[in-house]
């Protein structure tokens, strides 16, 4: 079964295993005596570089990961650079049947290639072509060019040593507006969930951007946007969630 075609599969250069990911010293993406086909995933513990292990957390997949550390610009080595041209993380590699590798950049990208290939039954996604997915897609749009860039604006100019009031105040107005957005959008679905009546992208998508330990300053905000409030929680106490988020720890 794809889902589980290279589980607790031995190397010698796998130096740690955490929950699903098999934490790996080289560089990769081929690894000797590994099953194909199989997820090779450069990473960091940024939001945007849990969002693949949370989902593969989810599906139950054992995957190989290599974690890229931005506070020593690995990212923006040559070898890195040859498998992303933009130096950023996170990036997977797709190593198929024939040991042919295919690379995916962009964290939303990256949940859309691994819900191809492993959430045949959709549990937390949805059918290319239905109704649901593109409603899908538009919340992962909605995050990466809305809350997420006012959101990392207001972090960035928030911790300057000499603030810029004007930009810290644009940038909160404009995160709290989103998040009034998606207390509307929870108000209406009236699941619990962004889209349909599962967990799926777009809840993963949000929430590493929401999750408690994002939000300092913003707590009152969150008290007053109950679905949220209860959306973070519901999300944030699902075990495989915490699983993921923590493999970076």
């Amino acid at each position: 079964m794809l889902t589980l075609a290279y589980r607790k599969q031995k190397c010698d250069t796998i130096y740690e295993q955490r929950m699903g990911a098999h934490i790996y010293r080289d560089k990769g993406p081929i690894i000797k005596n590994a099953r194909r086909p199989y997820a090779f995933l450069y990473s960091w513990k940024t939001n945007n570089g849990r969002r693949p292990t949370v989902l593969l957390e989810l599906l139950g997949i054992d995957y190989y990961l290599h974690p890229v550390d931005l506070d020593l610009k690995v990212q923006k080595e040559d070898w890195y650079l040859k498998k992303n041209a933009n130096g950023k993380i996170p990036t997977l590699a797709w190593v198929d049947e024939k040991g042919d590798i295919t690379y995916i950049n962009e964290s939303a990208a990256i949940l859309l290639f691994l819900a191809d290939k492993y959430d045949k039954s959709r549990n937390f996604s949805f059918r290319p072509g239905s109704k649901e997915y593109y409603l899908q897609l538009e919340w992962l749009f909605f995050e990466l060019s809305g809350f997420c860039p006012y959101k990392s604006n207001w972090r960035f100019f928030h911790n300057l040593p000499e603030r810029d009031e004007t930009a810290v105040s644009r940038f909160r107005d404009e995160s709290i507006r989103c998040l009034k957005v998606l207390e509307t959008r929870l108000n209406k679905t009236g699941t619990g969930y962004l889209v349909g009546d599962h967990l799926s992208l777009a809840d993963i998508t949000l929430y590493t951007w929401i999750r408690p330990s994002q939000m300092d300053t913003y707590e009152e905000v969150i008290e007053s946007l109950p679905n949220i409030k209860n959306w973070i929680l519901r999300i944030g106490n699902i075990p495989e969630i915490k699983k993921g988020l923590a493999v970076f720890d």
